[in-house]
């Protein structure tokens, strides 16, 4: 194959990976890393995915953050953020060292039978009881999967739809937590010298591609009432959980 033709091929196919993966996470809040690793594992190797999620879904969720910080609430993230911390470390060691096959699985398991549930069933009865510690623990298994895989906010995703907040509340919550984790685990991987030079090209290569997919599903995320988001999310997670288990 000629190399131009192969790099052409590279190109197109990393940025519209970039693009689809950034339109998504404005639309829903998350997925990013998903929509992006289904295509990006095709050209990239596992680091330079991982670490390419991270840095760029830090972007993309830092922008939909600023958009919707009239909603933010510090009450809400401060035991999700703690948890994060606490797990983000544990879960880059995994990545490192370990093989997160099994951790994989067994959430993507989790999020199909959750999505399911949810789109089978109506409604859900919103967690009161116990909410700090259930807090907390999402927030560390959240850490755990977002430093092992990259896939930063997916576990708070669930627990803000089990705790039954609006559309924007959700959003304010599990963004700037998809947020923080992104930064920890970029940090605790620019710390081992994992971040490479031709990762920080491609990044910026994508930088600008990521900013328009990202303003353009904010711009349908408007559009959506609050039961039309609930089956958004929904319907994320289900396929999050299917990239994942036959992934």
């Amino acid at each position: 194959m000629d190399s131009s033709l192969g790099l052409n091929i590279f190109t197109i196919l990393f940025l519209a990976g970039t693009f689809l993966a950034a339109l998504v996470a404005g639309l829903g809040g998350f997925a990013f890393g998903i929509v992006a690793a289904g295509i990006w594992l095709y050209i990239l190797t596992p680091l330079q995915t991982a670490s390419l999620i991270m840095g760029l879904g830090l972007v993309v969720q830092g922008y939909s953050v600023w958009k919707l910080r009239h909603a933010l609430s510090w009450r809400r993230l401060a035991p999700l953020l703690v948890g994060t911390a606490l797990g983000v470390p544990l879960g880059v060691f995994m990545l490192a060292h370990a093989d997160p096959h099994y951790l994989r699985y067994g959430t993507g398991a989790v999020l199909v039978l959750f999505s399911l549930y949810g789109l089978l069933r109506p409604t859900l009865t919103p967690i009161k009881a116990a909410a700090m510690a259930g807090d907390l623990g999402a927030g560390f298994l959240n850490g755990v999967l977002g430093g092992a895989t990259g896939l930063a906010g997916i576990v708070t995703v669930i627990w803000c739809q089990l705790r039954g907040w609006t559309k924007d509340q959700q959003r304010a919550v599990f963004q700037p937590v998809g947020v923080a984790t992104f930064a920890m685990s970029a940090a605790w991987l620019g710390g081992q010298g994992a971040i490479s030079r031709e990762i920080i090209r491609l990044f910026v290569v994508a930088l600008p591609v990521v900013l328009v997919g990202t303003w353009l599903g904010l711009k349908f995320y408007g559009r959506l009432d609050e039961a039309q988001f609930r089956k958004v999310v929904l319907i994320l997670l289900l396929a999050s959980g299917a990239v994942l288990l036959v992934g």
